[in-house]
């Protein structure tokens, strides 16, 4: 059993949510932390960003190596 505080408009959105999802407050609240929780426990930088990683390519295979020099070519270029 555990026992929290809300403010008055935080405890207000809630009884006006759960009445309109026909659920108890307690239920909604338990919902909405387990959602939490597993939301960020997959919320690591891999699992993430895995979907992008990769995707948009440069075509160039030196960008870690050559990036303050590419950096400087590309401020240049802008300001010409």
């Amino acid at each position: 059993m555990m026992t929290i505080r809300l403010d008055d408009t935080l405890e207000s959105r809630i009884e006006t949510m759960s009445a309109s999802l026909g659920i108890t407050k307690s239920e909604l609240i338990r919902r909405s932390v387990q959602l939490f929780i597993a939301s960020s426990e997959k919320l690591d930088p891999w699992t993430a960003g895995k979907d992008v990683f990769g995707k948009f390519r440069s075509g160039k295979g030196n960008l870690a190596e050559n990036r303050k020099k590419i950096v400087r070519e590309m401020i240049s270029r802008k300001f010409k």
